[in-house]
């Protein structure tokens, strides 16, 4: 990351200056140069007028709401499933940014901070501020960030300094990008965040591909019974085409081709809202996906739409057969049974048995008295001996 080349910030800083004063302060639309400059960014004006029809002024003190003491232990329980997904991503993000001195939050889908990570200091109020699980990051709350556009957005964006609406938090820089669960519904977003730091957009793409990340995670954490992946071409099976002479009179093949489309009689009917099966998707019986995987091959499948798409289907692997439990034998008896075994091996021979065991005649004779009582009581108790 360090490489990477500083965005140019003098002609982007004096263009949000400019957009701010026309917008904010004088209330007038944008120069058609400014407009032009900023066709992209649109999204970010509409922020900044829910902002004002809320009552918010760019001067205004921006208080952060305080946090509870069981914010963290709350946060938790109520988001347990995708704080175990995007842990481990939130690390190696912060890993990867943490050298241009950026930090992670996760937020929840109300734009509430549920964790973060990263080289945050706690000395710096600007960070303290709102690196802080429980803390309130939403629009309504803190006027336009990179939290509240990504949740409203529903797509990646990047703000930097006077791009947010209040002037308090015109010392942060942050890309944004929100994450969705396999229903996709709205989880929440994922944000990195700089103070007082160069203008890095890129990152963007890097906070859009780690929502990516953790999205995946939160789909293979689903208990499922077989696992597709989509290509549009899986490598090396290409083929080339044997172009074929014209004849005349005759139409080439493949000049117009007719794509083939599955009858609707036959398609399935849409059951409702709610996770999509694979036969309302697949061209075929579900039944032959699970061939796929035994096969262990990757397969040109059709979809009801008439399209065709490259597919390799993986079951998920079996845990290994845990060992069958034997029951725990006590050391006496044991005991008891190799005595007894020697005994045997010795043909009867009480002295024999007791060289063989290096145990004295007694302790042999002791020890097959009170097998032999034993066997005696199990036989009384189960009616089995005789009078």
């Amino acid at each position: 990351m360090n490489a990477l080349p500083a965005f140019s910030a003098q002609p982007r800083l004096q263009q949000i200056a400019l957009a701010r004063q026309s917008l904010l302060t004088e209330g007038t639309e944008l120069t058609e140069a400014l407009a032009s400059a900023w066709v992209d960014r649109a999204w970010i004006m509409q922020s900044w007028r829910r902002c004002l029809a809320l009552g918010h002024r760019p001067q205004s003190r921006v208080t952060f709401d305080p946090v509870p003491a069981r914010a963290r232990a709350d946060a938790q329980d109520a988001h347990a499933t995708l704080l175990a997904a995007a842990r481990p991503e939130l690390q190696r993000l912060a890993a990867v940014i943490a050298p241009i001195r950026y930090f992670v939050l996760l937020t929840d889908a109300q734009g509430c901070v549920i964790d973060t990570a990263g080289a945050i200091d706690h000395r710096n109020r600007a960070m303290h501020a709102i690196a802080r699980v429980g803390v309130d990051l939403s629009e309504r709350s803190v006027g336009t960030t990179a939290i509240g556009a990504a949740l409203g957005e529903r797509a990646p964006v990047w703000l930097h300094r006077g791009e947010h609406f209040f002037n308090d938090t015109a010392v942060y820089s942050c890309a944004g990008a929100p994450l969705f669960g396999p229903d996709g519904a709205c989880l929440g977003m994922l944000d990195v965040t700089g103070v007082e730091v160069p203008e890095r957009p890129e990152l963007k793409h890097l906070v859009a591909q780690s929502a990516q990340n953790i999205e995946d995670a939160l789909v293979l954490a689903r208990p499922h019974a077989l696992r597709l992946r989509l290509a549009g071409q899986l490598a090396g099976q290409r083929r080339r085409r044997r172009r074929r002479p014209a004849v005349p009179g005759r139409r080439r093949p493949g000049h117009r081709r007719q794509r083939h489309r599955t009858p609707d009689a036959a398609r399935p009917a849409r059951r409702g809202p709610g996770p999509l099966h694979a036969s309302e998707l697949f061209a075929l019986p579900w039944a032959q996906l699970f061939d796929l995987a035994r096969l262990g091959e990757a397969a040109s499948v059709p979809l009801w739409s008439g399209l065709r798409v490259q597919l390799a289907a993986q079951a998920p692997a079996q845990p290994a057969p845990s060992a069958p439990r034997t029951a725990t034998r006590s050391l006496k008896a044991v005991e008891a049974d190799l005595i007894h075994q020697a005994v045997r091996q010795a043909g009867g021979r009480v002295a024999d048995a007791a060289r063989a065991l290096g145990v004295s005649r007694a302790t042999v004779y002791r020890r097959l008295a009170g097998r032999a009582d034993a066997r005696k009581a199990e036989e009384i108790s189960t009616g089995a001996a005789r009078p």
